[in-house]
């Protein structure tokens, strides 16, 4: 694949102006747009700026991350704090964000969409209240491992790390998820499936695949 260098300003304003145009693959008024990748790519924070850069375009957008729809303690962590296989695929309640995120955004949907489930930290439920997208608004869903679970989304963006930089980049005390990352690759390939790439290795220097 062929990269080219970009600065994170143009990057974001060119993501948005892609946005204000796209449409969905099943007539839903609301499109869904998945920003990809491990936590030390931070995926998050590429959303955070699209959607602030859709706002000054007049087009609202809901950022969601996966780390407010984790399962309880008790079950994600059943097997062991550092359970590769539970993180690949146990952590994230993938029917918590079915029922609550983008089964409201189906052809027909109401609209309506918990931003968050379950706080990590206090291991409770976070009691946030529903918000209501209005037609043409997007949702901007953030987190890792988010293209193997057949999800409708209407373009993916995915923060590629090389395996050294992923290394460097992720804290100590997390490196126990790497193999989850690894086998992400192997199985589904995000940087194939992706629509659009962005390798943060060099997080001053970023590239993208265009």
């Amino acid at each position: 694949m062929r990269l080219e260098a970009i600065t994170w300003d143009r990057l974001t304003d060119t993501l948005a102006d892609r946005l204000l145009d796209l449409e969905t693959a099943d007539a839903s008024p609301w499109p869904r747009v998945a920003f990809d990748g491990a936590p030390a790519a931070a995926p998050g924070e590429l959303a955070r700026s699209v959607a602030d850069a859709l706002r000054v375009r007049g087009r609202s957008a809901l950022v969601v991350g996966t780390e407010g729809f984790l399962r309880p303690a008790s079950l994600r962590l059943e097997y062991g704090r550092e359970d590769v296989e539970a993180y690949y695929s146990g952590w994230f309640d993938t029917g918590a964000l079915w029922r609550e995120v983008f089964g409201p955004l189906d052809p027909g949907g109401t609209g309506r969409v918990l931003p968050d489930l379950w706080d990590p930290v206090t291991d409770r439920a976070t009691r946030s209240p529903y918000v209501q997208l209005k037609p043409g608004a997007l949702l901007l869903l953030h987190g890792p491992l988010l293209l193997g679970h057949w999800f409708p989304f209407d373009l993916t963006v995915h923060m590629n790390l090389s395996p050294g930089a992923l290394r460097r980049r992720t804290a100590q005390s997390e490196r126990w998820t790497l193999p989850a990352f690894e086998r992400y690759e192997a199985e589904t390939d995000p940087g194939a499936v992706a629509d659009v790439v962005v390798r943060a290795d060099d997080p001053r220097h970023p590239a993208w695949s265009g």
